[in-house]
């Protein structure tokens, strides 16, 4: 799908994670971004997978899921519209950890992380706001899947 840049960067700096940066910081990313449309029950991710974009989600919805053996997968998050899918793709070793699935059809901001990680090479302030943006969607994960495993388990009695 064509997309002019600057169709992408006016979607990017409507999107919850990326409201409010800097004109020249959404300029760069609009630059690895394109649109894309995901049927309902397609699987845009699969864990251990090399991870080489990240998506934010236009319309639809997004299942975060961990495969467990014997078991339907657990559902760990869904993101919508604004929401950034994926944060793999800015931390070595680059692979998914999560299985993403569009639960409906979802239209997605696609950005090649391999192209957002050569710009931060050169400019510093892109590589701060994606650190700071993406360190905070995996420190949320992280937290999510924290109360996830513990639905799972149960409760442990302390020692």
């Amino acid at each position: 799908m064509t997309t002019s840049l600057s169709t992408v960067r006016d979607l990017l700096a409507q999107s919850h994670v990326f409201a409010g940066l800097p004109d020249g910081v959404l300029d760069q990313l609009a630059g690895c971004g394109t649109l894309h449309v995901f049927p309902a029950g397609e699987s845009m991710f699969h864990t251990g997978q090399p991870a080489g974009t990240f998506q934010v989600v236009r319309h639809g919805r997004v299942s975060l899921e961990i495969a467990a053996p014997g078991r339907e997968p657990i559902v760990v998050a869904t993101r919508g519209e604004g929401e950034a899918v994926g944060w793999s793709w800015l931390f070595p070793p680059y692979r998914w950890h999560f299985d993403a699935i569009a639960i409906e059809p979802t239209g997605v901001i696609n950005l090649d992380g391999e192209c957002l990680r050569g710009k931060t090479l050169t400019d510093h302030e892109l590589g701060y706001h994606l650190m700071s943006r993406f360190a905070d969607l995996a420190i949320k994960d992280l937290e999510l899947t924290q109360l996830q495993l513990l639905d799972v388990y149960g409760h442990v009695a302390s020692r």
